[in-house]
Order: C-alpha cells, then structure tokens, then sequence
C-alpha cells in the first residue's frame, strides 16, 4: 500500500471509529470493543509507516487548497511518526483503563466520552503528519474543540469553570499569536511548508526571527509555557482518564511536539542561532517555578499537573539549546514522559476508584493496601526523577550532555536544580506509601478493578523497556538534526 495513503489511513481510522462508537451508544460492551478495535487499527496504521521513514522516504500528499498557496497537506517524516507513535500505543492502554475506571466510578455520558477521545487521536493525527504550519494550525485548534466536552465531562460548576479557563487561553492564544505567527511566516516565506533547514530566509533580521519565534511559543498554548499555563491545572478537574490524556496521549505532547517541529522545519538551527537564547531562560525559569508550586501542592492531581508543566519545558530548553544531543534529547523526551505521566495518572485514578483519596497528605501506608499501584507509581516517579533504569533518565542524560556541548552553564544548573525538585515532590510519596502507618480508622480497601491495574502494568513496564531499548527510538530522532541543518 502507498505510504501516503497509510499517513491518510491513520488519521481516518479513528475518526471513523468515533461514528461507529456513537452508533453503539445503547450497547455498552459493543461501544467499547469497538474503542480497542480502533485504537489497535491505529496502531497497525502508524506503524506500517515505519520502514518507509527509516528507509529515508518522505511521502507528501495534498488534499486542497484552502488558499492559493496554502495546500492542506500531509507528510510522513521522523518526528511525527515518533509522536503518531506515542499516541497510538498509549490509546491502547488509556483505552483499558477508561473502561475500568468509566464503569467503577459509574460515570455519565460515557458514549460521549469515548466519541471524544477517538475524534482526540484522529486530530492527534493529523498534527502528527501535518505538511505544513496551515494543517498543523487546523488540526490544533480541533483538538482543542473535541477535547472541551471531555474537560467538562462532569458537569459540575467546578467543571465548567476549569473547561472555561481550558478553552480561554487556548483558543485565546491561538488567535493572539499562533494565527499571526502562520500569517507571518507565509508574509516572509511565501510558504508555509515544513522543509528540512527551516523555509525562513537567510536575510530575516535576528530580531524579526525572536519575534516570530516568540508568537509560536506563546501561541501554542498547549505547551504551557509560563505564563500561558494555567489551562493544564484548571483541566484537572476532568476524570482521570482525562487527565492522562491530557498530559501523555494528546494535548500537551502535541503542544510541545509543534515546538520542536517548527523549530526545525520552519526555523532551522542557523537562523536560531543568537535568537533562541531569550527562550532558554524563559523555559528553564518554567521548569524550577513548576516544580516550586508542585513541591507544595497538597491535591495528587495538581503535584502532578504542575510537574507536567516542569517537564514539558525541559522538551522546549532542550530545543532551544541548539545541540545535537539536546534536540535528541527532546524528541525523546516526548515519549518518555509520556509513559512516566500515564502511569502515575494511572496511579492517582485508581487510588481515587477503590480508596477516595485525592490528597498527597492522604497516602501514608497506602503501599500495604494497593501494592501494584504503588510499585507503579514509584516507577513512573522514578523515571520523571531521572533514576534509572527508568526511560527519564535516557533522556535527562541526553539533556545534559547537550548542555554541556552547547556551553550553556544555565540548562545544566537547571537540569540538576530541576531533579533535586522532582525528587522533592516525589520520593516523600512513595515514603509515605511504603513506611508510614496507615491511619488506624481507615476503612479497609484493595486495589482498583483489574483492567485499570493491568493497564498501569503495561505502561509501567514499558517505562522500564525504554531504558534498555532507547536505540529504537533513537533511529527516529537521529535524522531530525539532518533536518534541522545541525551538525
């Protein structure tokens, strides 16, 4: 089959599931078999593009012009296939545990829920392999709106405030800076194409280069950049489930997946080079002031939010360090965290389902009564921390030889300051999980429902797998710093 039309393939995959999906709304069982079927015809989609990227291939389709010169266009290359990657496998297992956790919980408006979450990963998608900034602008902004419900799913005032505040400084962010960035580069371009070295002209002004580089930042919202992050924690009051997608699915890895895919494809290292210095302070101050408000948030959902906003400002210095180690670094990074965040979502929503408990404060003894969540969530810990052999620390290595080769004393600073603080906000659980006394009156309990337990195994192992196969991953990456023209 074309390799262009596997690309198109794993984008319609799931957005013909969601139609089945919603068509079995009264037939529970059906609804969510249909949910695994799509969400394992993904995976076999994305990965049947894989030997074509790896044999250096680049296939490029487009559909449309929405204006002259403005094709709505896909194209298969490294760094999208890596996140198409990540997403897809992740669906699976978030698949799992959503059905353990919607059915637990007794959660309403479960057709709808599933509906969503399979149009998410089909805009997931077509960022993923979006051809150019247009598409990728399309595709960001419906991701956006398909998610809402799910950010609101409850229903509740605290829903509805939390969905506001989700749906304000994102589409707001768009329209102030994402949308003039995509005018401004087809105004200096005279496309808006991804290309290998970056489409800007090697004349641009270095100030009109910040300028442009700084609309991107602030306009992708989505990768919470300081101070356009408060979204990603008013978002946790969602379900659990949610959240996971939220920070390791879709949302916030297509957030900083965009970042290090305009840098390279739109910018390119030389034009960068003396103008990304501004966003190296900027996302490191991110990094420690995250991890600051993580250090003393109580609530186990907002620790973890806030860590996400931390973490994810590592993939944005590391890119805009400039160093071949450290765009590696960030491409990996993305996966990664990925699978450190899920499992400790994965951890806090089964803690919540069979023990109630939302608070850090709350967890003392909690190792004895829910052994399996707790060794997942030490392990996802762990690997957000940089101790190996955990995947976090495959990629904080990276990072801080990039660092080092750069010469930029201030990331590596913050990279040791930043784990100090992880390690801060989160070896005191996992304590408190294993050798404190849990309180005496407490009601006894177990773990959460077996899918959801099976679905923290899975991606807690996989955690663990990252370490010792990185090589795999790392054939993707590599030719990212061919086209980002870094030597």
């Amino acid at each position: 089959m074309n390799d262009g039309v596997q690309m198109l393939g794993a984008i319609a995959v799931p957005l013909a599931g969601a139609g089945v999906i919603a068509l079995c709304h009264r037939r529970p069982n059906v609804r969510e078999s249909v949910t695994i079927i799509t969400a394992l015809l993904l995976l076999m989609a994305v990965i049947s593009t894989v030997p074509s990227v790896l044999a250096g291939g680049s296939p490029r389709i487009e559909l449309f012009d929405l204006l002259p010169g403005l094709p709505v266009a896909f194209q298969l290359e490294p760094l999208g296939l890596l996140f198409a990657l990540v997403a897809s496998s992740l669906w699976i297992v978030n698949s799992l545990y959503s059905i353990g956790y919607m059915r637990a919980n007794k959660e309403g408006r479960q057709t709808r829920f599933y509906v969503c979450f399979a149009l998410a990963l089909g805009c997931t998608m077509g960022i993923a392999f979006s051809g150019n900034v247009l598409t990728l602008f399309i595709f960001y902004e419906a991701l956006t709106l398909v998610t809402y419900p799910l950010v609101t799913h409850h229903g509740t005032d605290d829903a509805r405030n939390g969905g506001r505040t989700y749906l304000g400084y994102l589409v707001g962010t768009s329209i102030l800076f994402f949308l003039p960035a995509l005018i401004f580069t087809w105004h200096l371009a005279g496309t808006t194409d991804f290309r290998a070295g970056g489409i800007l002209p090697g004349s641009t002004d270095i100030a009109v280069v910040s300028f442009l580089l700084a609309l991107y930042l602030f306009g992708i919202g989505k990768a919470a950049l300081m101070p356009v992050h408060r979204w990603l924690p008013a978002a946790m009051v969602a379900p659990t489930p949610v959240s996971a997608l939220l920070h390791a699915v879709a949302v916030v890895k297509a957030g900083v997946f965009c970042v290090v895919k305009v840098v390279i494809y739109v910018f390119g290292v030389d034009a960068l080079t003396g103008a990304s210095d501004w966003l190296v302070v900027l996302s490191g101050f991110t990094i420690v002031a995250a991890s600051v408000i993580a250090l003393r948030s109580d609530n186990l959902k907002r620790r973890l939010a806030y860590s996400t906003v931390s973490q994810l400002s590592y993939v944005i210095m590391a890119t805009a360090v400039l160093a071949p180690l450290s765009i590696i670094a960030a491409a990996l990074h993305i996966a990664a965290h990925a699978l450190g965040k899920i499992t400790l979502f994965f951890a806090a929503g089964s803690i919540y389902t069979a023990a109630h408990k939302t608070e850090v404060s709350q967890l003392n003894g909690i190792g004895r009564r829910m052994p399996w969540t707790s060794a997942a969530f030490t392990i996802g810990a762990f690997s957000l921390i940089g101790i190996p052999p955990a995947a976090g620390f495959v990629t904080k290595w990276y990072m801080l030889m990039g660092a080092v080769s750069a010469g930029s004393a201030f990331a590596v600073v913050v990279l040791v300051a930043s784990t100090l603080l992880n390690a801060a906000y989160f070896l005191p659980i996992v304590h408190a999980a294993y050798f404190r006394e849990p309180p005496e009156n407490e009601h006894p309990h177990g773990e959460a429902p077996a899918l959801m337990i099976a679905a923290m195994a899975l991606t807690s192992a996989a955690t663990l797998v990252f370490f010792f196969v990185s090589d795999y991953p790392l054939m993707l990456a590599k030719p990212l710093l061919e086209a980002g023209g870094i030597r």
